[in-house]
């Protein structure tokens, strides 16, 4: 009688890769179940937010049944994170003296009785506590996704909502990320994408600009000092030196040792647009018209042939 072909493993060897081939099955059909599973909630999250906001009725709940499901999801996360920045968020109209506060224009400009200019802005303030969870989940985030520029600039801009005048936490925060940056020897991924070196420089030129733009003596210095730090690490990059230059100018009414920052950017790029114009306004300050028609001069000749 013939016996019929053994569908057993005639060598060890077969039967490890047996072995190995069902688990990787095995992890494939829980992968894609999964992942299945989380773009349900993805596709249900991104309905409710676009009919009642990030932090509708209902969304809460939403996230976490999706966090049972799958609670290192990305996209989880940062719903996660918008959902309770959104509601540690309030509004309330403020009556200051100045043309501009935390770097933005009134709503509404009335006059007091003595015919004097108010000015009316709209502020947010944060509860403390649903603040705190928006930005552990940034955290969360950060550490499931170390290489990935989104989360830990989420956490950035949280910080920087939050503290409005004084910055300190999310100049702490920008200082220790340009140092990571610095020690890094894998690229940054920003919306899927890897980005090259000027792009965390120029996105850290954004957050010195938002801080020179809220105006405060201490988002000044903020300014400053984040400034110094990306120029310590690049200092061909004259963005940063400008900055320096405009600090002392500005913050600090020294407009001597800005015309000196000028100077060294201008040293490297001479037709450098910022350098010129500050320097002029600079030499204007100090009440030297010599220098002031010089740079005026350089200015209005790199103006003109560039047209």
């Amino acid at each position: 009688m013939q016996q019929s072909a053994s569908a057993e493993p005639t060598h060890p060897y077969e039967y490890m890769i047996m072995k190995r081939l069902t688990f990787i099955a095995a992890l494939l059909f829980v992968f894609t179940s999964l992942s299945a599973q989380t773009e349900k909630f993805q596709q249900r999250y991104n309905l409710l937010v676009s009919k009642l906001g990030p932090a509708g009725v209902g969304i809460e709940t939403l996230l976490d049944n999706w966090a049972k499901a799958d609670s290192t999801d990305e996209k989880l996360l940062a719903a996660r994170f918008d959902y309770y920045l959104a509601k540690a968020q309030s509004t309330e109209v403020v009556k200051k003296s100045s043309k501009k506060y935390l770097g933005m224009s009134p709503l509404l400009t009335l006059k007091d009785s003595l015919g004097r200019d108010v000015y009316y802005y709209q502020e947010v303030s944060y509860d403390d506590e649903l603040f705190g969870k928006a930005v552990k989940a940034a955290e969360k985030a950060v550490g499931l996704y170390p290489d990935k520029l989104d989360y830990r600039f989420m956490k950035a801009n949280a910080y920087i909502s939050y503290e409005k005048e004084s910055p300190d936490m999310a100049l702490a925060y920008l200082l220790e990320l340009v140092q990571t940056d610095a020690s890094r020897e894998r690229p940054w991924t920003y919306g899927g994408e890897k980005m090259d070196d000027s792009f965390f420089e120029e996105a850290i030129q954004e957050y010195c600009y938002s801080f020179f733009q809220i105006g405060s003596p201490q988002s000044k210095d903020a300014f400053f000092k984040l400034s110094q730090a990306m120029n310590s690490l690049h200092p061909d990059n004259l963005s940063f030196i400008n900055n320096m230059g405009s600090y002392y100018m500005v913050a600090k009414e020294d407009y001597k040792g800005a015309l000196k920052l000028y100077k060294k950017v201008l040293k490297k790029n001479p037709s450098d647009p910022i350098a010129l114009q500050n320097s002029i306004i600079a030499a204007k300050k100090l009440g030297n018209t010599k220098l002031e028609a010089k740079y005026r001069q350089q200015f209005e000749a790199i103006s003109a042939s560039q047209k």
